[in-house]
């Protein structure tokens, strides 16, 4: 049995807490704090909803290529979807750190609806950051066992965060002021 602290496990505990947190702070930081600046950044959530639907595309592709037994193209097609998940996050600070938030403008029951996504979409997406980080993990480190066992619960729920995504940006983006 090993004692002491595990490095790599401690680092992934670290950046699973952090990443929400930190986002979350810098969505309620006061607008402007970081000097960024033009009509580039009223552009951010269009890109990311773009960045949301190659992602959910490479999932499924992903899906298939190891289903199929191309493990390379699986491996691209991951290594893709998270590199793009990164850039939706990087995205996503810099707008909302940046921007005032868009109320919804809807009534009725399209107002239910947009709130049932957009509420499951973050709660999900702060359910999905340790999910794949530990996907990662596990296949950087080749622990293929453990990377199917996670990649069970990592996969639907990173799909529907995803796509989730697109319908939220689709919903509010006639609110969007620029």
């Amino acid at each position: 049995m090993k004692k002491g602290i595990n490095i790599q496990k401690l680092s992934f505990i670290s950046v699973s807490v952090l990443v929400p947190f930190l986002v979350a702070i810098l969505i309620y930081l006061p607008k402007k704090e970081f000097g960024l600046e033009g009509s580039w950044i009223y552009g951010l959530p269009f890109y990311n909803a773009i960045i949301n639907s190659f992602t959910a595309l490479l999932l499924l592709a992903g899906v298939f290529f190891v289903k199929t037994g191309r493990v390379t193209l699986h491996k691209i097609s991951m290594a893709t979807a998270f590199l793009l998940g990164v850039t939706f996050l990087v995205f996503y600070v810099i707008y909302h750190a940046s921007v005032p938030s868009t109320r919804f403008g809807g009534d009725g029951w399209v107002k239910v609806v947009y709130f049932y996504f957009l509420i499951s979409h973050i709660l999900l997406a702060m359910v999905v950051v340790p999910l794949v980080l530990a996907a990662v993990y596990f296949a950087i480190f080749e622990k293929i066992e453990s990377h199917r066992r996670i990649v069970k619960y990592t996969f639907p729920v990173w799909l529907y965060v995803s796509v989730t995504g697109v319908i939220v940006y689709l919903m509010i983006s006639p609110y969007y002021v620029n």
